[in-house]
């Protein structure tokens, strides 16, 4: 059981072939342990992000994942999404708070800082987010992203995500702040023929080393 320990978030790439976008998805998922998975829209318009959505949403839920999409709750409803994931400040995550929830899951936040988390935290989302969904530049994850996530985690009930950097193992150092989740992108995806291996890498090294969350 992975539920005592951080968890893995995963964010999809930006492939233009939705079919290709699903079957590296597919891939990544057999590897193991999967909390959710983010679906940014990535500049497509509306109709073709439905399309790519329709394809990966099932593909995400039969492997037991949550499937988040960035944004758009038209097209959250009409793939049958679990959630949505806020970009936005506290205002737009509390209107999706209040129009989505609990029948959605709803989280997000570009959380910078204390005062925003605190903020954040007050429209009571599913969780928060630390970092941005195209924020892992470096191998490591940002320091000031952990060191929130790690105040946060101490303090406040409402879980706590952390964007990780290009580095897999950038996991586990998220991980010992005490956050639920860690999200990765490129670390998984940079090369997608062993996107699964380095889920599964992962998933093994956080069962090694990440902390236990007391019930």
């Amino acid at each position: 059981m992975t539920e005592d320990r951080c968890r893995l978030v995963l964010i999809v790439p930006d492939i233009a072939d939705a079919a290709v976008r699903t079957e590296t998805v597919a891939n990544a998922l057999r590897g193991g342990d999967v909390a959710s998975v983010i679906i940014p829209q990535y500049g497509l318009d509306d109709g073709e992000f439905q399309k790519h959505a329709e394809l990966l949403v099932p593909v995400i839920q039969q492997a037991g994942a949550a499937a988040l999409i960035v944004d758009n709750s038209r097209v959250a409803g009409r793939v049958k999404a679990d959630g949505l994931h806020i970009s936005g400040n506290a205002v737009a995550l509390s209107e999706a708070v209040e129009k989505h929830a609990p029948k959605l899951i709803v989280g997000g936040g570009n959380a910078m800082d204390r005062h925003h988390a605190l903020a954040i935290g007050e429209t009571q989302p599913d969780y928060i987010f630390f970092g941005k969904l195209e924020g892992d530049i470096k191998p490591e994850a940002h320091s000031k992203n952990v060191a929130l996530g790690e105040w946060w985690s101490a303090m406040i009930e409402i879980p706590a995500m952390v964007m990780g950097g290009t580095d897999p193992s950038s996991a586990v150092v998220v991980a010992e702040g005490g956050v639920e989740f860690v999200a990765l992108g490129k670390a998984v995806f940079e090369d997608p023929a062993n996107a699964a291996t380095i889920v599964a890498r992962v998933n093994a090294e956080l069962d090694e080393k990440a902390p236990r969350f007391a019930d």
